[in-house]
């Protein structure tokens, strides 16, 4: 693996929107704040957020289980909650393994 180990934060977004899209840095930062917003607010109403090309977001229901606590052993019960899951679309899947989208060289999941 080749990774930079380079985290890519919400001010990396903004400044990448002002360089591109030639908007101000005041007007990019809140375009990617609204955007984000956004997505925020479906993920929390339950709703799946799809990206064409990109992925999409879900949000799925885990039910109680018994956990353990690995130091002591002791079952602990883990209450219900959501959980956010992100799939990738196979076009990303691709770009992320150096193959170019629609060349053929990809085989289905």
């Amino acid at each position: 693996m080749t990774g930079t180990g380079k985290t890519v934060t919400r001010v990396d977004l903004c400044e990448a929107v002002y360089q591109k899209v030639g908007l101000s840095r005041t007007e990019s930062s809140a375009f990617v704040e609204l955007v984000l917003k956004e997505i925020t607010d479906c993920l929390e109403k339950g709703e799946t957020v799809k990206l064409s090309s990109f992925g999409s977001f879900m949000v799925r229901k885990k039910g109680q289980r018994i956990g353990r606590n690995p130091k002591t052993g002791t079952e602990v019960p883990i209450s219900p909650r959501r959980v956010m899951v992100f799939k990738p679309s196979a076009i990303l899947k691709q770009r992320i393994n150096g193959h170019a989208p629609g060349n053929g060289e990809s085989k289905p999941d």
